[in-house]
């Protein structure tokens, strides 16, 4: 697999590349000339030798050697050259003067075209980045537009390509965030639709049932003690509802804090038979429970119990005269189940996908049923990191299994 390299590093890798073949070609040719400049130079030295050995025998090769090693005085030749012309600041061979211009002149044109070839670079990648750059700016005003059909899909590991990416990812954030928004507002706009549908319905009752008492001052008494029992029936499930409604919209902004702890299954069964007591003696129903007090759950005690007392309330109302409602509990390695059975009427097919919606009333449901018990059992459950599942049929009753999975530790 090819290696994918930042642009940065890409163009300091380039930049450091063409230093040393410039620094490769600069030695290369500086010593070529070099080389010519001291051939040269060892040509009319040679030269120079032999004309000396031939016009001057007596001067032995020692003192020969000395001269060119700069072992002798030079300042009187010095002045005699100087009469035609050639000072110390001049290549006393023309030939030399030639060579070292060509030296000056090609390590010149070196120079400027290493520092072309530098700029060229550096414009590219200039333009490159400022490219992308508007095109990462034209993303960032299209977002603050709350436009986030973006497709910005880079695999490289630029670092513009990564920043690229980072967008890529606030624009799925933002996208999801937007999409959510509606959905919360659509929820929104039925919840206060289905609210103002159940609200209206007693609130129309107990208006018609006090003008009723208001108008007729000979209302018999009884009547007028059936009328108000009707008020309290009716202000007792708004209040019921507005609590309800209160609850799951604290749940639902994440404002109620559960406070966990290990606490004992059948305590928390106890307490749940001891909240419907009533209502399973008005309905005639056996509520038992398979108690073991060697079971617990971490869990918030009062609004666990709050979710359970829900649905057995809810059993208890769908199971007729003489029924049974059974509450058990039973552990394993992977999870603490506690399940609610009755025998009562059971939910058809058609309603038990729908039975934990807020506000959805089942074909079996009672005209007091307001709809919102196991919708905020669902919540409370679900808040509290548990599952709630149920199975039913009509004619054989229901079953309602709550888990609460185990986490490793």
């Amino acid at each position: 697999m090819a290696i994918k390299m930042k642009r940065s590093t890409r163009f300091t890798v380039i930049f450091a590349a063409i230093t040393i073949i410039f620094s490769a070609v600069f030695a290369a040719v500086s010593c070529c000339q070099l080389n010519i400049l001291k051939e040269n130079s060892n040509k009319r030295i040679f030269q120079l030798v032999a004309e000396i050995k031939q016009s001057y025998p007596e001067v032995s090769d020692r003192e020969i050697a000395q001269i060119f090693n700069g072992l002798s005085d030079t300042s009187a030749a010095e002045q005699s050259l100087e009469k035609y012309g050639i000072t110390a600041s001049q290549w006393a061979d023309a030939s030399n003067t030639a060579a070292a211009d060509r030296i000056i002149t090609t390590n010149t044109i070196l120079c400027v075209v290493f520092g072309f070839s530098f700029c060229a670079i550096f414009a590219i990648y200039i333009l490159q980045r400022k490219k992308e750059t508007k095109i990462i700016t034209k993303y960032i005003s299209r977002i603050n537009n709350k436009d986030y059909d973006l497709a910005i899909e880079h695999n490289s590991e630029d670092e513009m390509s990564l920043l690229k990416n980072e967008i890529f990812k606030v624009t799925v954030m933002l996208r999801e965030q937007a999409d959510n928004s509606l959905k919360a507002k659509e929820c929104l706009k039925n919840s206060l639709s289905d609210i103002s549908h159940q609200l209206k319905t007693p609130l129309t009752s107990i208006i018609i049932m006090v003008d009723n008492i208001l108008d007729n001052d000979n209302m018999p008494i009884e009547l007028r003690r059936e009328f108000l029992q009707d008020v309290r029936r009716e202000t007792n499930s708004i209040s019921f509802l507005v609590k309800s409604l209160l609850v799951l919209s604290r749940l639902d902004a994440e404002a109620i804090e559960f406070k966990t702890k290990i606490e004992r299954a059948d305590e928390i069964i106890s307490e749940c038979i001891r909240r419907t007591s009533v209502l399973a003696d008005l309905k005639n129903v056996d509520v038992c429970a398979d108690r073991n007090s060697q079971i617990t759950l971490t869990c918030d005690y009062k609004w666990i119990c709050e979710a359970i007392t829900n649905i057995v309330k809810n059993c208890i109302e769908h199971t007729p005269d003489g029924g049974t409602v059974k509450i058990s509990a039973e552990d394993n390695k992977i999870y603490t189940q506690i399940s609610i059975t009755d025998n009562g009427c059971g939910i058809s097919a058609k309603d038990l996908p729908h039975i934990f919606e807020r506000f959805y009333k089942g074909k079996n449901s009672s005209d007091e049923s307001i709809g919102i018990g196991l919708a905020l059992s669902k919540t409370i459950i679900e808040k509290s990191g548990g599952t709630i599942s149920v199975n039913s049929a009509e004619g054989k009753g229901s079953r309602f299994d709550i888990k609460f999975f185990k986490l490793k530790q």
